[in-house]
């Protein structure tokens, strides 16, 4: 989760990218030069972050606007009147904004029409990972940003960005048998189909137009029963979505029928209890400014709970 600061339209503030949503999910927030509108997001003290199927990370760092003209010289003028960095790079800073190589006078001359660009970085990253060192440089408004600046923010960077505010439900499944199940008894599970529907983020840009939205969809459930002593339904253990729901609910007369998605013990779990993970894959799609748009890395979120199976072979439902 990114933490940094903005400076852009007023005083820096500090603002905490992974501020927690209200209950009604409306929240937004502006970390890093970076508006997030998390108002479809999921919601919930259960809820919680997508942990990418591959090893794609967000950025470490990022550039976007972040200074008109006279933000930029009250940021930096303090610095040189007190020297504390050093003599030979307050007279580097000064000869680059403002004798004119190339910025004359922090290109007032040009407010209104453009920003000055520096990096943002997400803290949550190892010391070390900010590979975003280029100065502080000048987009005319309605330009792209130069063609060598890695990492200037674009639609892409949003949508990556806003993968990385995401929060999915909790997926805590139904069982059936809900408070202990039994030993060779299909155990039915599901996931309630109004908790999994669509949730998404988007990150923009304001000061220059540009937005993404990162939207995930689950796909599928993966049963781990906590024992190799257990079958699972599939075999597989993977349960697809089906019908914008995961699983089945039991229903009366459903005894001898073998569940769609389910676990079956086939040893007790004695004074204690199988730890059952239940990990659901999500599907992230963006789309962006100018139609740009494309797929991200699946994201996965689970939880575990805990099982208990009885020493019985055969019962009556």
């Amino acid at each position: 989760m990114a933490r940094a600061d903005d400076t852009l339209g007023g005083d820096t503030q500090g603002s905490n990218q992974g501020a927690d949503a209200d209950d009604d999910g409306t929240l937004s927030v502006t970390a890093g030069g970076v508006v997030f509108d998390r108002s479809k997001n999921g919601t919930g003290n259960s809820a919680g972050a997508l942990k990418s199927s591959t090893s794609w990370t967000p950025p470490p760092c990022w550039y976007a606007p972040k200074y008109t003209p006279e933000q930029l010289q009250k940021t930096l003028e303090p610095t040189w009147e007190v020297g504390s960095t050093g003599y030979e790079w307050d007279a580097e800073q000064r000869d680059r904004y403002v004798n004119g190589h190339p910025y004359k006078d922090f290109n007032k001359e040009k407010t209104g029409k453009g920003y000055f660009w520096d990096s943002y970085v997400d803290e949550s990253f190892p010391p070390g990972w900010d590979s975003c060192d280029e100065d502080v440089f000048w987009v005319d408004q309605g330009d792209p940003p130069p063609a060598n600046i890695e990492n200037a923010v674009t639609p892409k960077i949003l949508a990556d960005l806003a993968y990385a505010e995401i929060r999915v439900p909790s997926t805590r499944v139904t069982l059936a048998p809900a408070a202990a199940t039994k030993v060779n008894l299909p155990t039915w599970s599901w996931l309630d189909a109004a908790d999994f529907k669509p949730v998404s983020v988007t990150a923009s840009v304001p000061a220059i137009g540009i937005t993404a939205t990162a939207t995930a969809v689950p796909q599928s459930l993966r049963i781990e029963p906590g024992t190799e002593d257990a079958v699972t339904y599939p075999d597989s253990g993977v349960c697809e979505i089906n019908n914008g729901r995961i699983g089945e609910p039991y229903a009366k007369g459903k005894a001898d029928q073998t569940p769609p998605c389910g676990v079956r013990y086939l040893r007790s779990s004695g004074d204690g209890t199988y730890p059952l993970q239940a990990t659901v894959t999500w599907k992230i799609d963006w789309t962006g400014s100018g139609g740009a748009g494309g797929t991200l890395p699946d994201g996965t979120f689970g939880a575990t709970q805990d099982v208990v199976v009885q020493e019985i072979q055969a019962v009556n439902r």
